[in-house]
């Protein structure tokens, strides 16, 4: 245990370095101090902090339910709670490519259950993410004009707008082979990526594919059946844990930039959290700034206010979960080792 955690120790200071450097570096490149005249802290702008609290226990909350409703309430909500602040963690200390879910496994066979039905758990909530994506996305596309939700002109605006869609693309045909794979033809999954990966090019990895179809079968067999009612409950829990997470940027908005319309501030978030996927630092750290206060900077009107946001948000989306973790992963590990 002692490894695993001087292991964490390292990942924790190396997400929090690079996070930290780029900030510096940015505020040393666009900072100026005369913004700090306009951040004004009144009772309106400690009631946005406040909602953007509120805000992040929503996503923390949907997590924990959809823990409980797909376990139908085997975990209680103290160790849902703790799964899913291990897996926040765990999304904090590793590239965000990687994220939690793999983790999932891990966590849920700590609190007792199966390998085997942890598998299944982790790849039905995967779905559910990625579905989440492949249904919203386009509602808000076509809610928002074009230009305004990727902005108009810059390489760095180009370069989103085409990430998003290449991101977004990828979704969309990760969603149909898990979809396939779990609910409609695992057995025609299966024998087709069996083939596809016994093609020389790909022989190498072809072990990694047929465990991966595998797991989609054995999951099927668990799911596919399952009452209407509780796959609305647990993808209601998706919902809610992806619109909380969301809904933090809207009250920091309305607190410091009350002018920005909210739908666009909301839209904009799908955008940055697909780009974020690919990103190759622990957490998207240093990426996620440097992508908001870009992204953003046309609605705040000021690169150091941009700045000064994308750090809060990050207090609130990150590092909060990087601290918490920090402190829970000890303890977690001790307790799942003596029980």
């Amino acid at each position: 245990m002692s490894t695993q955690l001087r292991n964490t120790g390292w990942k924790v200071a190396i997400a929090t370095f690079i996070g930290i450097g780029v900030v510096a570096w940015m505020f040393a490149r666009e900072f100026k101090p005369e913004t700090l005249d306009g951040f004004i802290f009144d009772s309106r702008s400690i009631l946005c902090l406040v909602l953007a609290a509120i805000a992040m226990c929503g996503r923390d909350f949907g997590l924990a339910w959809r823990f409980r409703s797909i376990t139908d309430g085997e975990l209680s909500w103290k160790r849902a709670f703790q799964v899913d602040l291990m897996c926040a963690f765990t999304s904090a200390i590793t590239p965000s490519a990687v994220g939690g879910s793999p983790a999932a496994i891990f966590y849920l066979t700590r609190e007792g259950l199966s390998v085997g039905r942890a598998t299944t758990l982790t790849l039905t909530t995967l779905l559910l993410d990625e579905l989440f994506f492949v249904i919203f996305c386009p509602i808000i596309v076509l809610s928002i004009p074009f230009g305004e939700l990727f902005g108009e002109g810059g390489i760095v605006l180009g370069s989103v707008r085409i990430v998003f869609w290449t991101v977004y693309s990828c979704i969309v045909a990760y969603t149909g082979l898990l979809y396939t794979g779990i609910l409609w033809k695992p057995q025609a999954v299966a024998r087709g990526l069996h083939k596809l990966f016994s093609i020389r090019v790909l022989r190498r990895w072809q072990p990694a594919a047929d465990r991966m179809t595998g797991n989609m079968v054995a999951t099927s067999e668990r799911v596919r059946h399952c009452p209407r009612a509780w796959w609305m409950r647990v993808f209601g829990a998706t919902v809610v844990s992806w619109f909380s997470r969301y809904l933090v940027v809207n009250a920091l908005f309305w607190g410091f930039v009350p002018s920005a319309d909210g739908l666009l501030v909301f839209g904009r978030q799908f955008v940055v959290w697909v780009v974020l996927m690919v990103s190759p630092t622990p957490g998207g750290s240093g990426v996620s700034e440097w992508l908001f206060s870009n992204y953003y900077g046309d609605l705040i009107g000021n690169v150091s206010m941009a700045l000064l946001l994308a750090i809060i948000w990050r207090l609130f989306s990150y590092y909060v979960y990087l601290i918490a973790g920090a402190f829970l992963a000890p303890r977690y590990f001790k307790k799942n080792k003596l029980s």
